[in-house]
């Protein structure tokens, strides 16, 4: 044994991590038959310093193995550890593996520190490292977090700390603070509440529906929409519905999200309703529309081709000018819908619909996304040159993959823009027959000669 450590100091001596960890491995570190130590005190104080130098200067697989000696070491390891935890100069790298060995200890000063530097990293792994070595502590952590909930210049810390645990133990203690005066810890507490299925939650989420603080709906509102198939659909739609108009942008996001996750005709009703409303922000109208493409149903889709030919034709064209917009409203010159005022829509909520359009997944839907598209290729709208918008349908034809498209696409390879064609052209190859097809369109001689420059385009570039 005393060989062996002599050993160990020469390769520690040569740097020879690697050489190190085996003789480190090889010493007698557990516990005897009578359960004392087999190495003394000091030999103990000995191979920690070795250890340790591994940890700080080993490469990550040398830091892994070394890791396995300290718990053998017992409680003598803690100390140094978590210095070296604390040491915001150390490496990031020896701070993350200082933490996960601390995890191995179920320790009241293990928990403080691990709760610490979840609170203090800056480091999103480091940060992750704390709260896993926490949760691999166990119930003693939790037991010990739970009652720092009751001092209130440790309550925020430790109900971050239960946050990240997410072990079914923490729901207990982390109910008794929903309705705590600080926002902060009321959010905190329902968004690590919402991991777990648990008859308790769902009654708290519907209180923090009307919560005042618009950070505890947000969580609430995410929290209904993961954890509210308890409830009839009908009865989620109503909780959820007033939370589109919510005064926070983000509670309105939020909201959308979980009813584009609900998937009903009801939803997406709702969802266009506050679409078409003069009083949605633009930033909210590209929400609305991608939680109206989550929906997918034939339904959500009229909806939003409603919307794509609600918009003023000239407006697109018009660099956004919503005089000459009204203008030409009042003139009957426009598509608008009977009763929207659409007119202040700009060409991104255009551009968004025809994109999540081209990202439908139900193979029962991508004809209707396909024709919606292909009829607004056709529409007053494009009959002016808009580069961008025909790019990005183009790739939306190209994504549904439908054969009804290939002859718009081929349509597309005259457009004067370069961008536009090589947009259709990346779009033909996913299309069924098209390179044949096109072989077929370049022999005919009574094309177009931009067509037939596209067609030639997009043979030679195909391969």
């Amino acid at each position: 044994m005393l060989y062996t450590l002599e050993q160990a100091h020469v390769a520690a001596q040569q740097a020879n991590w690697s050489l190190l960890n085996q003789h480190l491995q090889q010493l007698p570190l557990k516990k005897n038959g009578n359960g004392s130590q087999v190495l003394g005190e000091t030999d103990c104080q000995q191979v920690l310093h070795l250890a340790l130098q591994v940890i700080e200067a080993g490469d990550f697989q040398e830091k892994w193995d070394v890791a396995k000696v300290f718990p053998k070491l017992g409680k003598c390891s803690i100390a140094p550890l978590i210095a070296i935890v604390e040491d915001e100069a150390a490496d990031l790298e020896v701070r993350w593996f200082a933490s996960r060995i601390l995890g191995e200890f179920d320790d009241p000063l293990v928990v403080i520190s691990l709760v610490e530097l979840l609170q203090s990293a800056e480091d999103e792994d480091l940060a992750e490292m704390a709260a896993q070595a926490l949760s691999n502590i166990g119930s003693s952590a939790i037991t010990a977090l739970s009652s720092l909930l009751l001092e209130e210049e440790s309550k925020y810390l430790a109900v971050q700390a239960l946050a990240h645990i997410r072990h079914p133990e923490t729901i207990a203690p982390l109910l008794t603070v929903v309705n705590d005066p600080l926002p902060s810890i009321r959010s905190t507490a329902i968004e690590a509440l919402i991991s777990f299925r648990d008859r308790r939650i769902l009654p708290v989420l519907l209180e923090a529906l009307q919560d005042p603080a618009a950070v505890v709906r947000k969580q609430a509102v995410i929290g209904l929409g993961l954890r509210g198939s308890n409830l009839p659909e009908l009865e989620v739609l109503d909780y959820l519905k007033p939370l589109l108009y919510d005064f926070n942008p983000q509670v309105c996001q939020q909201a959308a999200i979980a009813l584009g996750r609900l998937g009903t005709d009801e939803a997406a009703e709702a969802l266009f309703r506050v679409l078409k409303s003069p009083a949605t922000p633009i930033s909210l109208q590209i929400d609305f529309v991608r939680a109206l493409g989550w929906v997918q149903t034939p339904l959500a889709l009229e909806y939003l081709q409603q919307a794509l030919i609600s918009f003023p034709v000239d407006y697109l064209h018009l660099g956004g000018n919503k005089a000459e917009g009204r203008r030409q409203k009042a003139e009957g010159k426009d598509k608008c819908l009977a009763g929207y005022d659409m007119t202040r829509v700009t060409p991104e909520v255009s551009q968004e619909i025809i994109a999540v359009l081209g990202r439908i997944e139900l193979a029962e839907l991508k004809s209707q996304a396909t024709q919606i598209l292909i009829e607004l290729l056709h529409s007053e709208q494009f009959s002016v040159p808009y580069p961008t918008l025909k790019q990005t349908l183009a790739m939306s034809l190209g994504q549904l993959g439908e054969a009804q498209a290939l002859e718009p696409l081929i349509k597309l390879l005259e457009e004067p823009d370069l961008t536009v064609r090589l947009h259709a052209i990346a779009a033909l190859k996913n299309i069924p027959h098209a390179y044949s097809t096109l072989q077929q369109y370049g022999a005919d001689e009574n094309l177009t000669s931009k067509l037939q420059q596209g067609i030639a385009i997009a043979l030679a570039e195909w391969f």
